[in-house]
């Protein structure tokens, strides 16, 4: 749940928040001085002369320079600049390629989507509306999912429990229209609407498990009723390959499993998963062992949970935020107990150390937006129902239910904070390269803003910002090159203009300095010098 600001330790304090407003002041400052410059060199044009000196002595240097940096490096450094700063900072984005995504850069690699193209995957660790979502809106007021998120479960539900549109039963043509409807009322009534005409219709028993239930014991109690209705129904025996009665059955499963995780009966939750996975092992797309892998973490049976990440974490693959971070943590928790930054820096990084530092960097590198969560920088929110791979919505799912594993390791976190930073030294710039995976894609953005409610300030990686220091310097070396070119054509009036600008600097302190020899004797001053 998200805590407000004022009551987060760690929040920023008095110094960040003045640097950061310095920071943004004087963005603006430099754009207003820019324009002021371009001002300027409109009105001296003619004056000055600037045409005959850009076409004769600075356009020749300009074009030498160029040449040499082509020759050297082996591209335009105009293109460059644009290409790392201006870009950035006039919120362009990054070329599509086509290259694979989630897939390491030795691997097969998959067809990169483009912007439009961002897959949407369904949060395998979603919660209940009724009993968490709803008790969420009940206390604060606030909606925590989206009208977008909520329309692609509606698509999900529609399309694995209904099935094929031309042999609909009457129960299921109520349930399709229920999965649509936006108000939780009008769906949980068509769910009532539907067992009325078939008291054996499974799917509804199942939105009334979601929607109407109020805690996790009612839930579990519904999702037991619907499952004993479909093993008992005399379609799915007799024609047990129907694949929304498969699908209808996985999921049910799936969530009795996580209703006996939240109810703390985990080693039952982890055998129900282990189960699910063996009767159903071509339904990874679904992602049951990132359910198993959460539950094994909460029993600490780290062997088992490096068991599994053994078959998931393969170069071949699909990663996730969960398994890049949970490989981190296996890691990291081996050596972060005596983990020490000082004395890492005095003897350097053992072997274990170094393995536990790349893991980092390389969980870093595939979801940026993760450890200021887990370090608490950032507040949390309740998970979307669906996240996009490498976005915000990601790091969100992630952190909610994998912060507390964090924490029980001792010392992980302090190694998380002392080394997750690096990995932006490591990653090439710009952002058409990457280190580990193929360059981090730039529709995240657009699809978090989607997928996350209104008040959760969305996190965009790469910052589409200059340092203070790069436009300080830029400031600074513009007014400097525009005193120089005013005071080589106009010497006398820039004198003039000099001796009146420190003058009124320095009338403060001849104020000063007179008030002070009207109050003390007359030999003060002499005697002080000669001491």
């Amino acid at each position: 749940m998200e805590d407000s600001t004022g009551s987060n330790p760690q929040s920023p304090g008095f110094t960040e928040k003045l640097k950061s407003w310095l920071s943004w002041s004087w963005t603006y400052v430099c754009f207003l001085w820019f324009g002021m410059v371009l001002i300027m060199l409109y009105v001296l044009w003619s004056p000055l002369k600037l045409q005959e000196t850009l076409t004769s002595g600075e356009l020749r240097q300009m074009l030498i320079f160029e040449w040499w940096y082509f020759r050297k490096y082996g591209t335009s450094f105009i293109e460059q600049v644009s290409v790392s700063h201006l870009r950035p900072l006039l919120g362009g984005v990054e070329s599509s390629s086509t290259t694979g995504l989630f897939s390491s850069v030795n691997g097969d690699a998959e067809p990169r989507p483009s912007v439009s193209e961002c897959k949407v995957w369904r949060n395998p660790l979603n919660l209940f509306r009724g009993a968490e979502y709803n008790r969420y809106t009940w206390v604060t007021g606030k909606e925590p999912l989206t009208y977008y998120d909520m329309n692609l479960s509606a698509q999900d539900h529609q399309t694995f429990f209904t099935g094929d549109t031309q042999q609909l039963r009457p129960e299921d043509a109520v349930m399709q229209k229920a999965w649509r409807e936006r108000n939780p009322q009008a769906r949980i009534r068509a769910a009532y609407q539907a067992i009325e005409i078939n008291h054996q219709c499974a799917a509804a028993y199942v939105l009334l498990a979601e929607e109407e239930a109020t805690t996790i014991t009612e839930a579990e109690r519904l999702f037991k009723k619907a499952l004993i209705i479909l093993l008992c129904s005399e379609i799915f025996s007799l024609c047990n390959t129907a694949g929304k009665d498969i699908n209808l059955l996985v999921y049910i499963k799936r969530r009795l499993a996580m209703c006996a995780r939240k109810l703390g009966r985990i080693k039952e939750a982890v055998k129900m998963m282990r189960d699910l996975m063996k009767e159903f092992p071509l339904l990874g797309m679904l992602n049951i062992h990132e359910n198993l892998l959460e539950a094994l973490l909460e029993l600490q049976a780290y062997a088992d949970v490096q068991a599994v990440l053994a078959k998931y974490d393969d170069i071949s693959l699909p990663k996730s935020a969960t398994i890049c971070y949970t490989s981190a943590l296996l890691k990291a928790r081996a050596v972060s107990d005596k983990f020490s930054p000082e004395a890492a820096s005095r003897r350097g990084l053992s072997t274990a150390e170094m393995n536990a530092v790349e893991a980092i960097h390389r969980a870093v590198e595939f979801n940026p937006h993760v450890p200021k969560y887990l370090l608490e920088m950032k507040s949390l929110i309740l998970p979307p129902e669906h996240i996009l791979k490498r976005g915000d919505s990601e790091a969100v799912a992630y952190a909610f239910f994998h912060l507390q594993h964090w924490k029980r390791a001792e010392g992980a976190l302090n190694l998380l904070h002392c080394t997750w930073e690096g990995t932006f030294r490591i990653i090439p710039y710009p952002l058409e390269k990457g280190h580990l995976f193929y360059p981090y894609p730039g529709c995240t953005e657009t699809a978090d803003r989607e997928l996350l409610p209104s008040f959760h300030e969305v996190s965009v990686y790469p910052k589409k910002e200059l340092p203070f220091f790069i436009l300080f310097t830029a400031g600074l070396c513009s007014f400097t090159a525009m005193l120089a070119m005013l005071t080589h054509q106009f010497p006398e009036l820039m004198g003039v203009f000099a001796k009146a600008f420190f003058s009124t600097l320095f009338a403060p302190l001849g104020f000063f300095a007179d008030k002070m020899e009207s109050f003390m004797p007359s030999s003060f001053w002499h005697q002080l010098t000669r001491i």
